[in-house]
């Protein structure tokens, strides 16, 4: 945990390197607290005079629709989705959460101008805001951006003053405009940034490495410079120790708006990987007369990579196998107001499963989240829409396409391109124009822009069947992306062997975490009466397969790069299979479950993906002995062989057979006989010699509650949370894995309650309520701090059962 506790040091750190005090001249302020907040229209609610005093009072990011409440009727959609193969139209129930995202929102803040500031540029910046933004300042007009997931930025210089300003901004989220739980409102950062007339352009600096060796990095660095007519730029490289490594000073500069292209040279640089992902920092000096008028910061990593048809993808000139997840942008009970405490967190976990790669699926992603990948050491597949001009939702991307697809991708281009994490962009998933036999037009204006904006990364897209192959589609792209359809890759190689491909989404495997169907078969969208999916991974959706059948895909296939599997967590909207059904508010698709506790099949891709020994049992060990006889029991595991003892009663050695592919990936020992006690299964290395042992037991009644948590000290900053860990033990601490009991939570102190979860899509209790169940012996509870140093004490409590108490110092 210490080590991705530094990862945030570093981002500050590389977020201000030491600059004289003389060179501040950029100011940026994060515009965070003092928003006022309303749901539904307003008349004249940009206006300067207007009272807002009855309004909520909100800290940004904010997402409004994820205190809900959860209603079948929220958006209910009557769809046939093409991508599955449906025929017909069909009534989806939280398909978007049942939350109530829709409508109108309308935010006011006031801040003020100083005299010094009164010559400055001014420019206010969104990360995102969910959707169709219209912004004022004063009363007036700024500017609109209607794509929730694109960050934009506008000069308000001309309408500001010294003295009170106010900022309003009016969002209007539309029904049936996603897919998935969108959010709603300022659900990102905004920040005001002042500068000198003469400063770096909003996301002017491109920096590339073309040429890198262990003794030398070129590093190409094009700045774009407004309004600094007689200036020089003078650039500086830094090490991940604040060193100077290199630097350079332009000519003076003539007009008013240009990019300038320096080359420096950085001896012995230090590489960017997944292993050691060192980050290098830049300034960008903006200089008259020997005055510094802005300084612009800057980080990247030196690196080289590129895909190849026959062994995929090669970093700094070592093969390395693409290990990646899917992830939507929400944070499960936080909903969509980002929180780096919550990032990086889900972060934290990924990489214990040895996790590599992240796909923002399907849409640009908050910024901090590729901050913290650089820094963590993760690739991104950094994606742009899920739909184009052929609309999957009635109200989706189709109306924006026209107007807006350019400026869009260009702003993601721009504001990622210096990210190392960054070794891909995505212009789309499964879009409808794959089908058609002009699609490839549109297919080669996104891909021509993502060319003309940086040349230095492949574009890729996630495809679906074969059409794309067949009707120059697929012909358009770098890199061929395909989802699922694993039969499709000897066939797509014996066709196009000069092509190169990456499993862009795989798997699509439902599980619930902790609940197991006894009878261990593979099932394609089985639905129970519980609306639960088993967690043995066997289940699977109409589209899909198993996580067994994607690994031989990628064995027998090794010219494809890599996997991105849907998904890492399970996220709000999309109850597949269960879509149909109510209530079921989020999906059953993540290797790991809401609330960030790893299901079953999280030990399958550990096992598989991590460099560390696994052996993983089950299911657990508790049953009706009157009416469980047997028990099939799987072990997820690297080892190739293993023996399973029950109450020391040994049930015979088990070796992976590389022939079947249910066994060939996980150790199976169908109808052991049940009874309470203890499960034990110990492996052997190659030699046949004991390596390793687990085991499991059955808990009796439960007795106590118990609070675990790795966040036990955060900071006093208003905004970082802490994730506390219930779970229900017996009297001897034994975890009870079948408890599904009422908890109440009480907070005290420097911080407040602020929302709770158990990873079960079928319990729409609001988040932010603070009575809960456990869900097959768990729940989590977050904190947030206050801007006051002090003690969180958070007492949890059960009828009949032992309460607990934890404490979370914050500083």
């Amino acid at each position: 945990m210490k080590k991705y506790l530094v990862v945030i040091a570093l981002i500050s750190l590389f977020a201000s390197c030491s600059v004289g005090k003389e060179e501040q001249e950029r100011q940026i302020e994060e515009v965070k607290t003092g928003w006022k907040f309303t749901k539904g229209e307003v008349e004249n609610g940009e206006a300067v005079n207007f009272d807002d005093s009855k309004w909520e009072t909100v800290r940004v990011p904010h997402d409004w629709a994820i205190y809900g409440p959860f209603d079948s009727k929220n958006d209910a959609q009557s769809k046939k989705v093409v991508a599955d193969g449906e025929k017909k139209r069909k009534l989806r129930l939280g398909r978007t959460a049942g939350l109530p995202y829709m409508g109108i929102g309308w935010y006011r803040k006031s801040f003020e101008v100083v005299e010094n500031n009164a010559d400055k540029k001014l420019n206010v910046e969104f990360d995102g805001a969910m959707s169709h933004a219209k912004v004022y300042l004063n009363g007036n007009f700024v500017g609109e951006w209607p794509y929730g997931y694109t960050s934009f930025s506008f000069d308000i210089s001309k309408f500001s003053k010294v003295g009170e300003n106010v900022l309003a901004v009016r969002l209007e989220n539309k029904p049936q405009s996603s897919r998935w739980y969108p959010g709603a409102g300022l659900y990102r950062n905004v920040r005001l940034v002042y500068t000198n007339k003469a400063h770096v352009k909003h996301w002017g600096t491109n920096i590339t490495t073309p040429q890198v060796s262990e003794k030398m990095a070129e590093v190409k660095i094009k700045t774009t410079v407004v309004g600094s007519d007689k200036c020089t730029l003078l650039t500086e490289i830094y090490d991940s120790n604040k060193l100077l490594v290199a630097t350079k000073e332009s000519e003076s500069i003539s007009g008013d708006e240009k990019e300038l292209e320096q080359s420096l040279q950085v001896k012995n640089p230090q590489f960017w990987s997944i292993e050691t992902p060192v980050i290098y920092t830049v300034l960008s000096k903006v200089i008259r007369e020997g005055k510094i008028l802005d300084v612009y910061k800057s980080s990247f990593g030196v690196r080289s990579f590129k895909f190849t048809s026959n062994d995929g993808l090669h970093l700094n000139g070592k093969r390395l196998q693409v290990q990646g997840v899917c992830m939507h942008h929400d944070l499960g009970p936080l909903g969509s107001a980002v929180n780096i405490s919550a990032l990086h967190r889900q972060l934290v976990i990924l990489k214990g499963m040895g996790c590599n790669a992240i796909r923002t699926s399907h849409n640009s992603p908050t910024p901090e989240l590729l901050s913290l990948c650089d820094t963590m050491g993760f690739l991104v597949m950094d994606e742009a829409f899920d739909e184009w001009k052929k609309g999957k939702n009635k109200n989706g991307y189709t109306h924006l396409w026209d107007d807006w697809a350019e400026k869009d991708l260009m702003a993601l281009i721009h504001r990622d391109r210096n990210h190392p994490s960054v070794f891909m962009w995505s212009v789309g998933n499964e879009i409808l124009e794959q089908f058609t036999d002009d699609g490839w037009k549109r297919a080669k204006f996104l891909v021509d822009i993502a060319h003309r904006e940086d040349s230095s990364r492949p574009v890729t897209i996630g495809m679906n069947r074969e059409a794309p192959a067949l009707n120059n589609f697929a012909a358009q792209f770098d890199l061929k992306g395909w989802n699922y359809h694993t039969h499709l890759y000897p066939w797509l190689k014996e066709t196009h062997p000069d092509w190169s491909f990456i499993a862009s989404e795989t798997q699509s495997t439902v599980s619930s975490r902790g609940y197991f169907d006894l009878d261990d078969v593979p099932r394609k969208h089985y639905v129970r009466e519980n609306l639960q999916c088993s967690d043995y991974a066997l289940d699977y959706c109409n589209w899909s397969n198993t996580p067994d059948v994607g690994f031989a895909m990628l064995d027998d296939n090794p010219f494809v790069a890599g996997e991105f599997v849907w998904t890492g967590f399970d996220y709000l909207g999309e109850p597949s299979p269960y879509n149909l059904q109510w209530p079921t508010k989020n999906s059953y698709f993540g290797i790991v479950d809401l609330c960030g506790f790893p299901k079953s099949v999280y030990y399958l891709y550990k096992a598989r993906w991590s460099k560390e020994n696994v052996l993983h049992i089950l299911p657990h060990w508790n049953w009706d002995q009157t009416k469980v006889k047997t028990v099939p029991v799987h072990v997820f595991t690297n080892f190739n062989s293993a023996e399973l003892f029950v109450n020391g009663k040994s049930y015979g050695v088990r070796t992976k057979n590389p022939k079947e592919v249910y066994e060939r990936y996980r150790l199976v020992w169908d109808d052991v006989k049940y009874e309470p006690g203890e499960v034990k299964v110990v492996a052997f290395d190659e030699n046949g010699k004991t390596a390793m042992e687990s085991s499991i037991k059955t808990a009796s009644e439960p007795y106590a509650l118990q609070l675990v948590s790795k966040y036990a000290k955060i900071k006093a900053d208003g905004e970082s949370l802490s994730f506390v860990e219930v779970n229900v033990v017996d009297k001897d601490g034994n975890f009870c894995p079948t408890a599904n009991l009422s908890i109440k939570f009480s907070v005290e102190g420097a911080g407040t309650f602020h929302a709770a979860g158990n990873g079960n899509s079928t319990d729409i209790t609001p988040f932010q309520s603070n009575v809960r169940n456990c869900f097959n012996g768990k729940c989590l509870v977050m904190l947030q701090s206050s801007e006051k140093a002090g003690t969180i004490s958070l007492t949890a409590t059960s009828d009949k059962l032992k309460s607990a108490n934890f404490e979370v110092t914050t500083h």
